[in-house]
């Protein structure tokens, strides 16, 4: 699951420079449904969780991470702020659920703001704050699906993929008609290799890394799954800067540490909370 999402930044930064980023988004999440379609089926009582999650998950979500990736040339920084999905879902738990905490995950939710903050301040990265403030969106998108995807225990992980594709599809699909025509048209003489780039995106980051996240989530708590994805901003830093020929600074590597520390605390300590 790392490993595909640490990729998966070359292959999304690729696709969108290639193409555009609504228009190679929607091509993603028709893939998912296609991938998908045989498990689509109508889930009594989980429709609207269902709906909303795709509408979120398929299209907002992808929209945001899209045009945040064809806005920045440094992508290495926007996989650092990606991860405040992570103290972002804590947020949203302790707002909603009503869930109690104390000093130490609060230290780690200003860690890992403090450490994103950081990066707005990096000369190397000071073109990228467009970027990255589509990405801390993308972030608040992501924590809101993941308490929904918590609503849908016991519904199939394909099931709940062929609805994001379905919907992603249509709400992209509307968005890329709209907004980037002369792109929606190109499609059919679209090489075969940036198709690929697409491909790898819809299949080995949305159906089977997310499809992973989602058959975790359903098995075990957002604090016990989350510090498991720790290991892929890593991955994706490293990959982006070694293709893209991108630098890595110290005050990059500082901030990340920073963010990253205070994801780690927030993940750790949630992870333990039931036990204790």
């Amino acid at each position: 699951m790392n490993v595909l999402w640490g990729l998966n930044t070359v292959a999304v930064k690729v696709s969108v420079d290639a193409i555009s980023p609504m228009t190679a988004a929607f091509l993603r999440q028709t893939i998912v449904l296609l991938v998908c379609a045989t498990a689509l089926r109508i889930v009594p009582g989980k429709m609207r969780a269902l709906t909303a999650l795709g509408i979120l998950s398929g299209g907002a979500f992808y929209l945001a991470l899209n045009l945040s990736l064809a806005a920045a040339t440094n992508v290495g920084a926007l996989a650092i702020a990606g991860q405040l999905g992570v103290p972002f879902s804590l947020i949203l738990t302790i707002i909603v659920c009503k869930e109690r905490i104390h000093l130490p995950r609060m230290l780690g939710i200003a860690l890992s703001l403090l450490g994103v903050g950081v990066l707005v301040f990096d000369p190397a990265i000071v073109n990228e704050r467009l970027g990255l403030a589509l990405t801390v969106l993308a972030s608040l998108l992501w924590a809101i699906c993941s308490l929904i995807q918590r609503s849908l225990i016991g519904v199939r992980v394909l099931t709940i993929y062929a609805w994001i594709g379905l919907w992603g599809a249509i709400t992209l699909g509307l968005a890329a008609w709209a907004i980037e025509p002369a792109a929606m048209a190109a499609i059919p003489d679209i090489p075969l290799h940036t198709l690929t780039w697409v491909g790898f995106s819809a299949i080995g980051s949305t159906v089977m890394a997310h499809g992973a996240m989602s058959w975790l989530l359903q098995r075990h708590s957002v604090g016990v799954v989350t510090p498991l994805t720790l290991a892929a901003p890593v991955i994706s830093v490293f990959t982006a800067s070694l293709y893209f020929n991108t630098p890595v600074t110290a005050i990059m590597v500082f901030g990340g540490a920073l963010a990253m520390l205070g994801v780690a605390i927030v993940t750790i300590r949630t992870a333990r909370a039931p036990a204790a």
